[in-house]
């Protein structure tokens, strides 16, 4: 099985390349590809797979040539993953297996089709519209943080920090407590800290994000975008643009004057080989 191996701002991912949808991909296969001991390791999986050729994107290839179907690093699968199509995309360009022209470079997922702009340093997407729906909170330890609840085709819950408390003394190792009623499919936890002003930016925040079933991460796209939301509706802004520091570096998040979401940061590959996979952790 021959892979590749890339990251945008420190979020990776192991890449598949299945055109024709024929790998026989499993929980068991993609946690074990994701063992950072004793796999190659990663936040999870992009299989590169037509639309066509796979059940979840068949109606969206008229618009779309690729599916991201994209797999947890706990082998669970994901409605979408916004630093994982800015590397997908990447690895569509440097493999000549699509055309990224001015208007973008259409991507199937499960949450819709995204459309990635592709540039020599980055890669920004146009993002679906996150929706700001609940008040909940999320507690770590003996700390209880009230948060906001975003749908960006997956489930976000943005807890921003007060009363001095410190984004890097948070412990998440293991999982936020949240409100499995409201959660009942898990969601991704982001806690906020304002950061100092930057220049052609409208806000500047720094966040730690704890995913579903992949643990904390050192970026997420889907997450930078809901803080990005969260940002602006609390400085009362219809438009404008947050830059969201990641542990992995910096995303910038921009909402434009015709309500388009965008998402833009780094996608790099570094690394391509061939995978013993009966080397690998599998359950006898």
């Amino acid at each position: 099985m021959f892979f590749t191996k890339g990251h945008g701002t420190s979020n990776d991912f192991v890449i598949l390349s299945d055109p024709d949808g024929e790998l026989e991909l499993t929980p068991a296969l993609v946690a074990a590809l994701c063992d950072r001991r004793r796999g190659i390791g990663g936040d999870g999986v992009l299989r590169v797979v037509r639309a066509a050729k796979h059940p979840a994107s068949v109606e969206q290839a008229a618009e779309a040539e690729w599916f991201m179907d994209y797999w947890n690093s706990d082998g669970s699968i994901a409605e979408m993953c916004g630093n994982g199509v800015r590397v997908f995309a990447r690895y569509l360009v440097e493999n000549e297996l699509a055309t990224a022209g001015p208007a973008g470079l259409p991507v199937a997922t499960r949450a819709g089709i995204m459309h990635a702009v592709v540039r020599a340093d980055t890669i920004s997407v146009r993002m679906s519209t996150p929706r700001v729906f609940a008040a909940s909170t999320a507690t770590v330890g003996a700390l209880t943080v009230p948060g906001i609840a975003v749908d960006c085709g997956n489930p976000h819950l943005v807890c921003g920090l007060h009363d001095g408390v410190a984004l890097g003394g948070l412990d998440l190792t293991t999982a936020p407590m949240v409100d499995k009623a409201l959660f009942s499919a898990g969601v991704n936890v982001e806690f906020v800290e304002p950061a100092e002003d930057l220049e052609g930016r409208d806000r500047h925040v720094s966040m730690r994000v704890h995913e579903r079933g992949s643990g904390e991460t050192m970026s997420c796209g889907t997450g930078a975008l809901a803080v990005g939301a969260v940002a602006l509706r609390e400085a009362g802004l219809t438009s404008g643009s947050v830059a969201v520091d990641v542990l992995g570096g910096r995303l910038v998040i921009t909402c434009d004057d015709e309500g388009a979401w965008w998402l833009a940061g780094p996608a790099v590959l570094v690394a391509s080989g061939e995978i013993d996979v009966a080397a690998l952790p599998l359950p006898a």
